[in-house]
């Protein structure tokens, strides 16, 4: 017998889990009494008794069940008097005093992650600028300006004054076409920018959420997609925006559009309860996203609204019937928890083991939401502070950032999510890595360090890298990346940063592929990292202990009863020495970037110690 707990689940229902909770202290420590097990979830704080059960030998020994509710993550601590001093009992079990935030341990309850996204390898796809597929020509639609190919992206309105109608016609016959690419990079899932009919070439102002755009193909493609991705092993999740839709559609029909009534022609329609509305001096105005006019909000407490999207035989059904596995949710924390939990019932029943991403800029757990805390909304979130930590780190050496980012991940964030958080390259929202890295554009000081440069369309137009601007940006993503690919969670590529396209913001970094031309050393070394990371598939769910970080290097570890291994990269110009734990002297296997040794990282190289 020896000191500490076990939480042993009994059994479970839809409601939570019945746990048997023993606790073993030491008799030496005098007259114990007022036993508690805590735990703290974002909706507050409770404690449960937890009783006297028997003395064996030295120790004492109290036990008993406990009842708890549904939830993604418990932080818990167990609190006893000793001669009626406090004393608490850690997630090491050990006996303190005074008890660190860090040291608490965490426990979830019916809620875990889908096995086949932990640790994956994604592929984001912005899909009008990706690969056309189909040979038709694409036929001329009113507010729609069609682009060749090779045409240059303009950062701006064109000259009716309109924004983001130039349409490439990039579509799903052409990812089809290059699934086999795709494959080769290790991925193992696809994730898709809105494909459904829309105003704009980003499709996040959706028209009709039943039908594929015309310029992106087909239903039948979307399904085709889907199985021929299944057949190479590959998950498909799909942007779903629940937000808002555009003016121009079937529900909102500003501009007369479709046939149908809708709720700006008639807020008294069947469409008009799907927007949120206010009153002013006896008029109506609706809610417009960010006070974008295209962009009417709807309303996530609408009944009719709801049954549309996430009801039996609504838009979420209709999806997965198609094939899809999984959903990223657009603007997720402007959403209602009662919505969110809502799509999650819709997913888990089309596929229990479905995937939601949510896009949550900031710490989901620590906004006082259900998110993915509840255990019954969001699976995981887009890992903006880590990505914004990372970037900081090898640009600007904020350690103290990257500290704390990662602490607060490991302490308050569920395992499942920890491994299913989306750790991004890019994404159509930010500037190109290579960008970030390489140019003087980007400031230390500012909220998020990617998108803080000149943001004027005439500046940005004009900006390109110079050839020592590319070659340094290129060098130090490398580092990031092979950094990214050992961290835990789902290492997420932005189309095209793997063949080193670059922009600067969030127009310019849409540029379409140019498949004559590429980087073949940086999609080389892409297409490495996929190996790595399904040569060592332990990598999947190790946990993480950062072992140092400082302004020239970053060590840290991944654990697991399947294997360890040690990562230590270099942020630096400057070779720097490095001290490896004698325990890594024996390894299986050592993945080496820019030729670093155990005891010396080149500049911007690293190294990754495998031990089994």
């Amino acid at each position: 017998m020896q000191q500490g707990y076990t939480i042993k689940l009994k059994e479970s229902n839809n409601a939570g889990s019945t746990f048997e909770v023993t606790v073993i202290v030491p008799r030496s420590l005098g007259w114990l009494d007022d036993m508690y097990m805590v735990t703290q979830t974002y909706q507050g704080q409770n404690s449960f008794k937890i009783s006297f059960d028997r003395e064996e030998g030295d120790y004492v020994v109290f036990k008993n069940d406990v009842f708890l509710y549904t939830s993604a993550v418990y932080r818990l601590f167990f609190t006893f008097t000793a001669n009626r001093e406090r004393k608490y009992l850690d997630k090491n079990m050990d006996v303190v005093s005074y008890l660190e935030n860090n040291n608490l341990d965490k426990l979830s309850v019916n809620f875990d992650t889908p096995e086949w996204a932990k640790g994956a390898i994604m592929y984001h796809i912005f899909v009008d600028r990706f690969k056309r597929g189909s040979r038709k020509h694409m036929k001329k639609m009113p507010h729609r300006d069609i682009k060749k190919w090779d045409d240059p992206l303009i950062a701006g309105p064109n000259e009716n004054g309109e924004w983001n109608v130039d349409f490439y016609g990039g579509d799903l016959k052409g990812i089809i076409d290059k699934l086999e690419y795709i494959k080769s990079l290790g991925t193992d899932i696809l994730y898709l920018s809105p494909v459904v009919k829309s105003q704009s070439n980003h499709r996040y102002d959706t028209g009709d959420y039943e039908t594929v755009d015309p310029y992106a193909g087909t239903n039948e493609d979307l399904k085709k997609l889907c199985d021929k991705a299944h057949l190479l092993n590959m998950k498909v999740v799909l942007d779903a925006v629940f937000n808002h839709t555009g003016n121009d559609s079937k529900y909102f029909n500003e501009l007369g559009s479709y046939d149908n009534i809708g709720a700006y022609q008639d807020i008294n329609s069947y469409y008009g309860s799907f927007y949120r509305t206010w009153y002013n001096s006896g008029k109506t105005y609706f809610d417009y996203w960010w006070g974008m006019q295209n962009l009417p909000v709807c309303n996530g407490n609408s009944k009719n609204w709801q049954e549309y999207i996430y009801g039996r035989n609504g838009v979420i059904d209709k999806w997965f019937e198609l094939g899809i596995d999984g959903l990223r949710l657009d603007v997720a924390d402007e959403l209602t928890d009662e919505f969110i939990e809502g799509i999650r019932t819709a997913v888990k029943r089309n596929k229990e083991d479905g995937l939601i991403i949510g896009e949550v800029w900031k710490n989901a757990m620590r906004m006082g939401r259900g998110y993915i805390a509840s255990g019954k909304g969001m699976d995981t979130q887009m890992d903006y502070p880590l990505v914004d930590a990372l970037m900081r780190y090898f640009k600007f050496s904020d350690v103290h950032k990257l500290s704390y980012i990662i602490q607060d991940m490991l302490n308050e964030y569920p395992k499942g999510t920890i491994d299913t958080l989306m750790n991004f390259t890019s994404t159509h929202d930010i500037s190109r890595p290579i960008n970030i890295f390489g140019s003087d554009e980007f400031k230390e000081y500012s909220e998020w360090v990617f998108n803080n440069y000149i943001n004027d369309p005439d500046y940005v137009n004009k900006f390109e890298l110079t050839p020592e601007q590319y070659e340094k940006g290129k060098e130090i993503f490398k580092t990031y990346l092979f950094t990214l690919n050992f961290m835990p969670g789902m290492l997420s590529i932005f189309y095209g940063d793997e063949r080193g396209i670059t922009g600067l913001g969030n127009l310019l970094n849409r540029q379409p592929i140019d498949w004559k031309s590429c980087d073949g050393n940086l999609l080389r070394f892409c297409q490495s990292i996929g190996r790595v990371r399904n040569k060592e598939p332990f990598l999947k769910t190790a946990d993480l202990k950062m072992i140092d970080i400082n302004n020239n290097y970053m060590m840290f570890e991944r654990n697991s009863n399947e294997g360890d291994a040690l990562i230590a990269v270099n942020r630096t110009p400057e070779d720097q020495p490095i001290s490896v734990p004698s325990h890594y002297e024996k390894y299986n296997h050592v993945y080496r970037l820019y030729k670093s040794q155990d005891k010396n990282l080149t500049p911007y190289g690293g190294i990754a110690i495998i031990r089994k």
